[in-house]
């Protein structure tokens, strides 16, 4: 079982640099490997969200935390210079589907110019042993099809936020294939589902809108209770991340593109999500269906994790309702002015 404590037998004293830190994963991602012994460097724009959970655990004080624009090609080779990483995990983005909408010349530029400038990075610095580039669930051409997408079926993406990952998908691979035959460096793709758990307080997803509505004693409005995703904890995704990013470090030929999700069971709708969220929650929790018809976004959308399965006997470890327990728990920490730094801690070591 891949843990702490064997991700502290690999990552104790190396030097870890994380794009995107201040952000959601990248702040879970920063202080597992932080529990873990690494000497880890965060490059990432100030924190996208106020409150933020970097902020609330005081990111900066547990590793190297730089501000930094992934658009900034000359700004990030000096922090590659200087912090000489032997693993790169690639988070930074624009991550919403509503706001690539809104802005998608800074969502391309971001998502795509800024995995063009991580991946030449890459190839200067012969440091770099292992680069993981995070994308997304949402790269694959949907056909709203019942099955799970797999690795081999066909990129694309209807919105901007969505194309523009299946933009930085290719782009990796081609530099992948132009610049590291030689073997010296080994770079995979990582296609997570969903995440939910403590400390997301971004715009626009469905659990940060759940506590919002909790902490101000309102009814959580949903838009569209009927799309199926698969929901996820945080802790699921990075975990195996951080085994892709080891596995291959010592063994190039696991370099790749990997689906990251739940089991078929675990995949349920909007709808069930915040009903099982009100009932973990307690109280006068409720939901009310008001789709607002607004900008397109997938219905049904599953993935096949048979590969990352196959290859590294990765597997869920929290069915659903562990997840969204985990996540409510954080949060009524939170709202309750407890130490969320500790309560993350000890969520870190349960999984």
């Amino acid at each position: 079982m891949y843990d702490l404590e064997t991700c502290r037998q690999f990552y104790q004293g190396r030097r870890v640099l994380v794009t995107g830190h201040t952000g959601f994963k990248g702040s879970w991602l920063c202080r597992i490997l932080a529990l873990a012994g690494a000497r880890v460097t965060g490059y990432a724009l100030e924190a996208p969200t106020d409150p933020s959970l970097a902020n609330l655990v005081s990111l900066g004080d547990f590793i190297d935390s730089r501000t930094g624009d992934v658009r900034d090609l000359e700004h990030l080779k000096q922090i590659f210079g200087q912090v000489q990483p032997e693993i790169v995990f690639h988070l930074a983005a624009q991550p919403i589907v509503r706001d690539s909408y809104r802005d998608p010349v800074y969502t391309y530029e971001t998502n795509v110019m800024g995995t063009v400038h991580v991946l030449e990075c890459v190839r200067l610095f012969p440091c770099v042993r292992s680069m993981l580039n995070v994308t997304t669930d949402k790269v694959y051409e949907n056909r709203e099809w019942e099955y799970g997408y797999r690795e081999c079926d066909p990129l694309d993406g209807y919105d901007p936020y969505s194309n523009s990952k299946s933009c930085s998908e290719l782009v990796t691979h081609s530099y992948q294939k132009s610049f590291f035959q030689d073997g010296r460096c080994a770079i995979s793709t990582a296609r997570a589902g969903n995440v939910i758990g403590g400390g997301d307080f971004a715009n626009d997803r469905i659990i940060p809108d759940c506590v919002r509505a909790m902490e101000k004693e309102q009814e959580i409005v949903v838009r569209n209770p009927y799309s199926t995703r698969p929901f996820q904890h945080v802790l699921e995704p990075l975990f195996a991340y951080l085994q892709i990013a080891q596995r291959q470090y010592e063994d190039k030929t696991y370099q790749g593109c990997y689906n990251i999700g739940p089991d078929e069971c675990d995949c349920v709708t909007t709808g069930e999500l915040v009903t099982l969220f009100c009932e973990l929650w307690g109280g006068t929790a409720h939901w009310v269906n008001r789709h607002d018809g607004g900008p397109h976004e997938a219905n049904f959308l599953k993935l096949d994790c048979s590969k990352v399965k196959h290859t590294f006997g990765w597997h869920p470890r929290w069915h659903i309702r562990e997840a969204l327990g985990e996540t409510v728990a954080w949060s009524k920490a939170y709202l309750d002015g407890e130490n969320v730094l500790e309560v993350m801690d000890r969520q870190i070591r349960a999984y």
